[in-house]
């Protein structure tokens, strides 16, 4: 058995069930899950007709690369939406489809890790817990980089020794950021960028909260769109992941991409050609549908931006709230122990939320999801509407 399973954690839902077992909620209240950040709003009716409608594909083995036309959307997308330069992508050697961006974030890491040279892979923290395991896995030393209030919640690359930079073999950005929503701007991923061409290791940005953001004129910047405008748009060292389950509701479709580097991306493709996880023939075509689309997504926009606008007129009288500029969390600061808070919420009010501390990893400086909880607004909106209201009171009685 790989040695390397041992040294993972717990997942936060395991440790959340833990945390509230033998805990019994007011039977007169429904329970409000806000701990989980699955998307509810409806999947656009016209991604399922096009599953239904090339059902016929299930008679052919799919191509690991997927087909031209899916390639082709794909760059197309991210060259409207990024602003990249055109024929910048070619949809032969930039891009390749992933079952979801959960698998191919933890599938990159076991294909560029060398385990032979005392690899250390950065993260932030708190994090998505798929980063740290991945590069476990991988035989590599997860470096949790913190992101606090002092940090303004991104993470402080600039806390980061020369040496550990110069160990670096590949290094997770999340922007906008899960939980924080807070994004990483153009000058710091060029920094990012200039340090990865200094210390050869690999950039990983998972952008799949990308397409959920407040401000409709300002959409958050992309890594390849950073290292287009300083001049490499051959995107070197360079890898965006995006994924349909947040930007179109449809994490059930298991549908996304890695794009960048010509030269990592057949890396990759070599990888995943004996990982055996092509993507199914109805789900490439529902895919194209759903990257021709923007209609959909605009209006995914305006249902968070309500909910968010609606929870946080009924919180503030009770805690400070700081609306974050992307992404469908709120990273709340809580007036007692996080762990405490969630509990305590959960049997008075029978509202669920994830502590932060879960998230985040214990380091020199703390954990730096202490006192803080993720609550997912991923619920229709009187839900969301109703658990503000409870949250309200709980605080308000402390």
């Amino acid at each position: 058995m790989n040695p390397d399973l041992s040294r993972l954690q717990p997942y936060p839902f395991e440790r959340m069930a833990r945390l509230l077992a033998g805990v019994t909620p007011p039977a007169g209240l429904e329970t409000i899950r806000l701990s989980i950040g699955e998307p509810k709003h409806p999947t656009p009716t016209f991604i399922a007709e096009a599953m239904i409608e090339h059902l016929h594909g299930l008679s052919l083995y799919p191509s690991t690369r997927g087909t031209d036309t899916l390639r082709t959307a794909i760059c197309n997308w991210l060259t409207s939406r990024f602003g990249l330069p055109a024929n910048s992508l070619d949809p032969e050697r930039h891009a390749l489809p992933v079952n979801g961006t959960r698998e191919a974030l933890f599938a990159i890491a076991q294909c560029m890790i060398d385990r032979s040279r005392n690899a250390a892979v950065l993260m932030p923290n708190p994090f998505y817990q798929i980063y740290e395991g991945a590069a476990l896995l991988a035989g590599a030393a997860p470096v949790f980089v913190n992101a606090t209030a002092d940090s303004h919640y991104l993470p402080d690359f600039a806390a980061i020794g020369d040496s550990t930079w110069k160990r670096c073999q590949l290094l997770y950005l999340c922007s906008p950021g899960n939980p924080t929503g807070r994004i990483i701007d153009n000058a710091a991923m060029q920094s990012l960028i200039a340090l990865a061409d200094k210390h050869d290791f690999v950039i990983v940005s998972d952008e799949c909260y990308s397409e959920i953001y407040l401000d409709e004129d300002t959409p958050p910047p992309g890594l390849l769109q950073a290292a287009a405008q300083m001049g490499n748009d051959s995107y070197k060292n360079c890898l965006v992941f995006h994924s349909l389950s947040k930007r179109s509701n449809a994490p059930g479709l298991r549908s996304g991409f890695v794009a960048g580097d010509a030269d990592l991306i057949q890396a990759f493709f070599r990888y995943r050609t004996y990982h055996g996880c092509a993507m199914p023939p109805a789900t490439q075509d529902a895919s194209i549908r759903a990257w021709l689309d923007e209609a959909h997504v605009v209006e995914n926009r305006r249902l968070y931006r309500e909910k968010f606008l609606a929870v946080a007129d009924i919180l503030s009288p009770a805690m400070e709230i700081d609306i974050p500029p992307a992404g469908f969390y709120l990273w709340q600061r809580t007036p007692l122990d996080d762990c405490e808070f969630s509990r305590e919420l959960y049997r008075q009010q029978n509202v669920v939320v994830l502590p932060g501390s879960y998230l985040s990893r214990d380091t020199r400086d703390g954990n730096p999801g202490h006192n803080h909880v993720r609550m997912a607004l991923v619920a229709p909106l009187d839900e969301c509407v109703d658990a503000a209201q409870r949250i309200r009171t709980f605080t308000e009685q402390l």
